[in-house]
């Protein structure tokens, strides 16, 4: 029971990395605010989880606004008195393109869902969680860490623009006992990843395992860094990429 009595927010949580962490967490004791844009999807993980003895609460909104940051905060507090960490993980890749030809409202769409709202996150996080043992978990990606994907120039800049706010945030809270850091997940079967069986033959040859994560891969990545197992780890940008950073063949 990793995660016995932590009250811990998830964003994300109605599909892939995101509610197979919600599914794990309960599982290990955790308390559950779960938010993502589709309220109906949050409430059939919430009631899962509900009938297997955990308890989640289901907050709806846009990651991308302030005000759904606080409105989780708020409910962590109400709801259970507290909160011990966050694994921020909703994220979008927007429309792949050439930079030079990229649209404005692209980029800028796609930095407000991945990087704002990790500011906003941390902006309200952070002094719900400042005690030591708090945690923060933020998903980032190797895109724009160990490489440069053509046509991702939004996606990469917004997901390294969060390793470097991890180091900082990790680097002014790590006084308090707060411990902040960034997952990053290989190629990973969601539904982002959609369903084309050839490019996900390409993506699978990418890795050095031949192969791509499943959500529960990655879940348990993001229950080390918000548990006690990792308590002297922070500020870290922690590869759970299955090998596709140093694979070259």
């Amino acid at each position: 029971m990793q995660l016995e009595d932590k009250t811990i927010i998830i964003t994300g949580a109605s599909s892939g990395i995101g509610e197979a962490a919600a599914r794990l967490f309960a599982s290990h004791g955790a308390r559950l605010v779960i938010g993502a844009r589709r309220r109906e999807r949050l409430e059939a993980v919430a009631a899962d989880i509900g009938k297997a003895g955990g308890r989640a609460v289901v907050v709806d909104g846009d990651v991308a606004e302030e005000a759904f940051a606080a409105r989780l905060v708020e409910t962590a507090l109400s709801e259970f008195g507290g909160l011990d960490g966050a694994f921020n993980n909703a994220g979008t890749t927007g429309e792949p393109g050439p930079v030079a030809q990229m649209d404005p409202a692209n980029w800028r769409s796609v930095l407000a869902v991945n990087l704002d709202s990790a500011f906003f996150a941390a902006r309200h996080q952070i002094p719900a969680v400042r005690k030591p043992g708090g945690s923060i978990v933020f998903t980032s990606s190797f895109v724009g860490h160990t490489i440069g994907l053509p046509g991702m120039g939004a996606y990469a800049a917004a997901k390294a623009g969060i390793i470097g706010l991890t180091q900082v945030l990790a680097a002014e809270h790590g006084p308090e006992g707060v411990r902040v850091n960034a997952l990053l997940p290989g190629g990973t079967m969601t539904e982002m990843a959609g369903h084309d069986a050839d490019f996900h033959a390409f993506v699978r040859g990418l890795h050095a395992l031949k192969r791509m994560a499943t959500p529960e891969e990655i879940a348990a990545a993001a229950m080390f860094l918000l548990s006690d197992q990792s308590s002297f780890v922070t500020g870290t940008a922690l590869l759970a990429d299955g090998g596709n950073s140093i694979s070259k063949s």
